[in-house]
């Protein structure tokens, strides 16, 4: 069973990207850029918010159990 999770080494703010990248099965890299591309077309603020309400509901890498 695949998990959603934020991962705890490929991360650079709080993990939500690498973690949809290794649930997508993508580069998180690309995750990444498609995030900065919503971000400037809509002004910063609902991408932002979705992405703080993601690091608030999606679990760390260490706290879920196999």
């Amino acid at each position: 069973m695949k998990r959603l999770y934020r991962t705890q080494h490929d991360r650079k703010l709080t993990g939500v990207c690498g973690g949809l990248g290794k649930y997508l099965k993508i580069d998180p890299t690309v995750v990444r850029i498609i995030t900065l591309l919503l971000i400037i077309p809509t002004a910063f603020f609902p991408v932002a918010i979705a992405y703080l309400v993601a690091t608030i509901l999606i679990p760390n890498e260490q706290d879920i159990q196999y």
